[in-house]
């Protein structure tokens, strides 16, 4: 099985890496966010802890994983199309190789994406600690995996992009604006709070916004890890069952 991801996984990258176009514009909505966007927080009292760049990018670097991941099925819808899929079923690779292959690839991209974006806040005052950087990334790749787990298998039981867009579009919408993503829910009115904590991007927001700001021991950063791990194995069991079912 490890050696057939590596396979799938090295097939996915040359296909990102020939698909320039693609990294470049899958970054620029969170790229925008943060030119246009960010300067208006700067004198905002945003009632939360750090700087406006430090409240802003972890969100986006959440949205980034969110939309990106949450995508990720429209390549499997069009290698069905092309016949891909039914070809690679004949040879002896592991269902869930490819599987695995596609989430390495997709978490990956998400990183150099994300590296991207740090870097750009940087420039314009971001100050944040490494480590608390890197464990934001850490929360990404996670994310993003268990995203686009679920997004590959809706991609194998839908026969069309017509079908596949309007149920991401109808997650991810009320999941970005209910995560507190561009702005920390403390500023919501009470009740829009209450229903926010329903959604698990949530806490993965404030635990990546916590460790933007060095405080790795309050709790948040802890419950934003117990989220990530629970969506993770929640996704990714759902989606392997679905995409070996699909591919049986």
């Amino acid at each position: 099985m490890l050696a057939d991801t590596g396979i799938i996984f090295g097939r996915c990258l040359r296909q990102t890496v020939r698909s320039r176009l693609s990294l470049i514009f899958g970054l620029l909505q969170p790229m925008l966010f943060l030119v246009f966007f960010g300067p208006l927080l700067r004198d905002m009292p945003l009632g939360g802890r750090g700087d406006s760049w430090q409240i802003l990018i972890p969100g986006l670097l959440v949205q980034l994983g969110l939309f990106s991941s949450a995508f990720a099925g429209f390549g499997i819808i069009i290698e069905k199309q092309y016949g891909v899929i039914e070809r690679m079923r004949v040879t002896p690779v592991s269902r869930l190789a490819l599987l695995l292959g596609r989430l390495l690839r997709d978490a990956l991209q998400l990183l150099v994406q994300s590296l991207v974006l740090v870097l750009v806040g940087v420039a314009l005052g971001l100050r944040a600690p490494v480590l608390g950087v890197a464990i934001g990334f850490l929360f990404v790749g996670v994310l993003a995996m268990s995203l686009a787990s679920l997004s590959y298998a809706l991609g194998m039981r839908v026969s069309s992009p017509q079908e596949f867009a309007p149920v991401v579009n109808s997650v991810n919408l009320p999941a970005m604006l209910l995560s507190g993503i561009l702005l920390p829910m403390a500023l919501a009115p009470a009740w829009l709070d209450v229903v926010s904590h329903f959604v698990p991007f949530r806490y993965l927001v404030d635990a990546v916004r916590a460790a933007f700001v060095g405080d790795y021991t309050g709790g948040t950063v802890a419950l934003g890890a117990g989220v990530a791990v629970l969506l993770a194995a929640v996704s990714m069991t759902l989606g392997t069952r679905l995409f070996r079912r699909a591919g049986a």
